[in-house]
Protein backbone atom coordinates (compact mmCIF):
# COMPACT_ATOMS: atom_id res chain seq x y z
CA UNK A 1 0.00 0.00 0.00
CA UNK A 2 1.03 3.34 -0.64
CA UNK A 3 2.00 5.66 1.39
CA UNK A 4 -0.54 8.48 0.41
CA UNK A 5 -2.94 5.51 1.06
CA UNK A 6 -2.45 4.97 3.77
CA UNK A 7 -2.55 8.65 5.13
CA UNK A 8 -5.72 8.88 3.47
CA UNK A 9 -6.96 5.92 5.68
CA UNK A 10 -5.66 7.38 8.94
CA UNK A 11 -7.36 10.69 8.48
CA UNK A 12 -10.56 8.66 7.19
CA UNK A 13 -9.89 6.86 10.58
CA UNK A 14 -9.31 10.12 12.56
CA UNK A 15 -12.24 11.78 11.31
CA UNK A 16 -14.53 8.87 12.34
CA UNK A 17 -12.74 8.32 15.94
CA UNK A 18 -13.60 12.61 16.41
CA UNK A 19 -17.03 11.68 15.61
CA UNK A 20 -17.89 8.64 17.49
CA UNK A 21 -18.62 9.06 21.69
CA UNK A 22 -18.48 5.41 21.28
CA UNK A 23 -16.52 2.35 19.78
CA UNK A 24 -15.61 -0.87 20.54
CA UNK A 25 -12.08 -2.87 19.34
CA UNK A 26 -12.84 -6.61 18.71
CA UNK A 27 -11.24 -9.60 17.39
CA UNK A 28 -13.68 -11.58 14.39
CA UNK A 29 -11.01 -13.38 13.09
CA UNK A 30 -10.86 -16.66 12.53
CA UNK A 31 -14.96 -16.62 11.95
CA UNK A 32 -16.21 -18.32 9.04
CA UNK A 33 -17.91 -16.05 5.85
CA UNK A 34 -21.46 -17.39 7.14
CA UNK A 35 -20.78 -16.17 10.89
CA UNK A 36 -19.09 -13.49 9.49
CA UNK A 37 -21.89 -12.26 7.20
CA UNK A 38 -24.96 -12.94 9.71
CA UNK A 39 -22.50 -10.26 12.02
CA UNK A 40 -22.69 -7.92 9.66
CA UNK A 41 -26.66 -7.91 8.98
CA UNK A 42 -26.76 -7.60 12.53
CA UNK A 43 -24.33 -4.74 13.08
CA UNK A 44 -26.44 -2.76 9.83
CA UNK A 45 -29.65 -3.89 11.89
CA UNK A 46 -28.88 -2.47 14.92
CA UNK A 47 -26.97 0.72 13.47
CA UNK A 48 -23.32 -0.32 14.29
CA UNK A 49 -21.18 0.07 11.57
CA UNK A 50 -18.32 -2.65 11.55
CA UNK A 51 -15.22 -2.40 10.23
CA UNK A 52 -12.03 -3.88 9.89
CA UNK A 53 -8.64 -2.17 10.86
CA UNK A 54 -5.07 -2.50 10.64
CA UNK A 55 -3.71 -1.87 14.17
CA UNK A 56 -0.75 0.72 13.35
CA UNK A 57 -3.31 2.36 10.98
CA UNK A 58 -5.37 2.67 14.00
CA UNK A 59 -2.85 3.97 16.24
CA UNK A 60 -1.71 6.48 14.35
CA UNK A 61 -5.52 7.26 13.66
CA UNK A 62 -5.57 7.37 17.35
CA UNK A 63 -2.72 9.80 18.37
CA UNK A 64 -4.17 12.20 15.58
CA UNK A 65 -7.28 12.55 17.23
CA UNK A 66 -5.65 14.47 20.31
CA UNK A 67 -8.00 12.32 22.68
CA UNK A 68 -6.34 10.50 24.95
CA UNK A 69 -6.61 6.60 24.11
CA UNK A 70 -3.67 5.30 25.87
CA UNK A 71 -5.53 2.75 27.89
CA UNK A 72 -6.73 0.87 24.50
CA UNK A 73 -3.12 0.12 22.87
CA UNK A 74 -2.52 -2.84 24.48
CA UNK A 75 -5.76 -4.15 22.72
CA UNK A 76 -4.31 -3.15 19.41
CA UNK A 77 -2.74 -6.58 18.81
CA UNK A 78 -3.81 -9.18 16.86
CA UNK A 79 -6.54 -9.36 14.53
CA UNK A 80 -9.05 -5.96 15.15
CA UNK A 81 -12.06 -4.63 13.96
CA UNK A 82 -13.91 -1.54 15.14
CA UNK A 83 -17.45 -1.34 15.66
CA UNK A 84 -19.03 2.49 15.77
CA UNK A 85 -22.38 3.22 17.53
CA UNK A 86 -24.29 5.99 19.31
CA UNK A 87 -25.44 3.84 21.85
CA UNK A 88 -23.02 3.04 24.60
CA UNK A 89 -24.27 -0.38 25.35
CA UNK A 90 -25.33 -1.10 21.75
CA UNK A 91 -22.37 -2.85 20.77
CA UNK A 92 -21.91 -4.98 23.71
CA UNK A 93 -25.53 -6.58 23.51
CA UNK A 94 -24.89 -7.12 19.82
CA UNK A 95 -21.96 -9.39 20.81
CA UNK A 96 -23.35 -10.60 24.14
CA UNK A 97 -26.54 -11.60 21.31
CA UNK A 98 -24.21 -12.87 18.74
CA UNK A 99 -22.74 -15.18 20.69
CA UNK A 100 -26.11 -16.90 22.13
CA UNK A 101 -27.66 -16.92 18.89
CA UNK A 102 -24.57 -19.08 17.21
CA UNK A 103 -23.00 -20.37 19.82
CA UNK A 104 -19.39 -18.90 19.22
CA UNK A 105 -16.77 -17.82 20.67
CA UNK A 106 -16.11 -14.52 18.60
CA UNK A 107 -16.24 -12.06 17.87
CA UNK A 108 -13.89 -11.34 21.29
CA UNK A 109 -14.07 -7.84 22.98
CA UNK A 110 -10.77 -6.57 22.90
CA UNK A 111 -11.36 -2.92 24.73
CA UNK A 112 -14.23 0.07 24.63
CA UNK A 113 -14.35 3.48 24.53
CA UNK A 114 -17.73 5.02 26.02
CA UNK A 115 -18.14 8.53 26.96
CA UNK A 116 -14.92 9.31 27.40
CA UNK A 117 -14.09 6.21 29.70
CA UNK A 118 -12.06 2.99 28.51
CA UNK A 119 -12.49 -0.63 29.00
CA UNK A 120 -9.81 -3.04 28.19
CA UNK A 121 -10.55 -6.90 28.00
CA UNK A 122 -13.74 -9.50 27.13
CA UNK A 123 -14.50 -9.43 31.15
CA UNK A 124 -16.03 -6.06 30.67
CA UNK A 125 -18.74 -7.43 28.45
CA UNK A 126 -20.98 -7.59 31.21
CA UNK A 127 -20.69 -4.51 32.49
CA UNK A 128 -20.45 -2.73 29.30
CA UNK A 129 -24.41 -4.32 28.69
CA UNK A 130 -25.26 -2.70 32.27
CA UNK A 131 -24.97 0.90 30.86
CA UNK A 132 -27.55 2.79 29.28
CA UNK A 133 -27.59 5.17 26.42
CA UNK A 134 -27.75 8.57 26.82
CA UNK A 135 -31.95 8.45 25.69
CA UNK A 136 -32.05 5.86 28.47
CA UNK A 137 -30.61 8.07 30.76
CA UNK A 138 -32.56 11.39 30.21
CA UNK A 139 -35.64 9.29 30.37
CA UNK A 140 -35.34 8.19 33.53
CA UNK A 141 -33.92 11.88 34.73
CA UNK A 142 -37.73 13.61 33.69
CA UNK A 143 -39.17 10.43 35.19
CA UNK A 144 -37.16 11.71 38.38
CA UNK A 145 -38.15 14.83 37.95
CA UNK A 146 -41.81 14.43 37.23
CA UNK A 147 -41.97 12.67 40.39
CA UNK A 148 -42.36 14.95 43.06
CA UNK A 149 -45.20 17.02 41.25
CA UNK A 150 -46.70 14.41 40.52
CA UNK A 151 -47.04 13.63 44.42
CA UNK A 152 -47.66 16.73 44.69
CA UNK A 153 -50.76 17.35 42.50
CA UNK A 154 -52.05 13.62 43.57
CA UNK A 155 -52.24 15.36 47.25
CA UNK A 156 -53.62 18.42 46.17
CA UNK A 157 -56.43 16.32 43.97
CA UNK A 158 -57.49 14.04 47.03
CA UNK A 159 -57.16 16.48 49.73
CA UNK A 160 -59.28 18.78 47.56
CA UNK A 161 -62.17 16.42 47.77
CA UNK A 162 -61.99 15.74 51.13
CA UNK A 163 -61.87 19.86 51.91
CA UNK A 164 -64.99 19.95 49.67
CA UNK A 165 -66.93 17.37 51.48
CA UNK A 166 -65.77 19.03 55.09
CA UNK A 167 -66.89 21.95 53.97
CA UNK A 168 -70.41 21.05 52.71
CA UNK A 169 -70.81 18.81 55.81
CA UNK A 170 -70.24 22.25 57.81
CA UNK A 171 -72.64 23.93 55.57
CA UNK A 172 -75.32 21.61 56.59
CA UNK A 173 -75.38 21.30 60.04
CA UNK A 174 -77.41 23.24 61.97
CA UNK A 175 -76.65 26.13 64.04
Amino acid sequence: MRKEDKNQLIEVLTEELLQASTFYLTDTSAMNSENTSQLRRLCFKQDIRLKVVKNTLLYKAMERTGRNYSELYPALKGSTSIMFSEAGNGPARLIKEFKDKFKSEKPVLKGAYVEETSYLGENQLEFLLTIKSRNELIGDLIGLLQSPSRNVISALQSSGGKLAGIVKTLSERPE
